[in-house]
């Protein structure tokens, strides 16, 4: 990755936050060569994932507009969730990525979507599992993540809706529309 990517990261979401990215970043290359995505999609998109959130508070529902990211009903009421849409945006404006397949990873590594691709999941679960992550069942899902993409997703979406009904937050329907895709394919396998 080149150097100002690096530089402009850490001024933008602090030392912190790159850490977590580079970790994301590696896992996301580990999972690539597994699963045969390819490993600079996966590298751009496991580092640049985090790209809009930011150390400094700043207004996600303003650049949401100022982007033309139309919300729905749950990322209003929910504004950690913009970070994946606005993050989209800021990697193809501010870092120049063009990729399509890179952007929508970022976009959906919060929340998922029905019909992932392989680069989606990998950003989605490397987020979850990335070495610096120690909560109580990432340990199953990271060694899930290694044999079976699907399911470890599916654990972890699981772990994740009950963690947010348990918070009394808002579900996204797309994290909805993910699970019920993957319980359905998991079904038919």
């Amino acid at each position: 990755m080149e150097k100002w990517i690096e530089e402009r990261l850490i001024e933008t979401i602090g030392l912190e936050r790159y850490k977590h990215s580079l970790g994301v970043m590696n896992t996301a290359i580990e999972l690539a060569e597994i699963y045969g995505v390819d490993i600079e999609k996966a590298r751009k998109a496991g580092l640049l994932h985090d790209c809009a959130k930011f150390k400094d508070q700043i207004n996600l529902l303003k650049m949401a507009y100022d982007f033309d990211i139309i919300l729905d009903s749950v990322m209003e009421h929910n504004i950690q969730l913009l970070h994946g849409p606005i993050g989209s945006k800021i990697a193809e404006v501010e870092y120049n990525i063009k990729d399509r397949d890179v952007l929508d990873a970022i976009y959906y590594h919060t929340t998922g979507r029905e019909r992932m691709t392989v680069l989606d999941k990998i950003i989605y679960i490397a987020d979850y599992i990335e070495p610096g992550r120690n909560f109580k069942g990432v340990n199953e899902v990271r060694k899930l993540a290694y044999e079976n993409l699907d399911k470890s997703i599916l654990l972890a979406m699981d772990n994740t809706i009950k963690f947010v009904i348990d918070k009394g937050q808002l579900i996204h329907l797309d994290t909805i529309k993910s699970r019920n895709y993957l319980k359905i394919r998991l079904k038919l396998e």
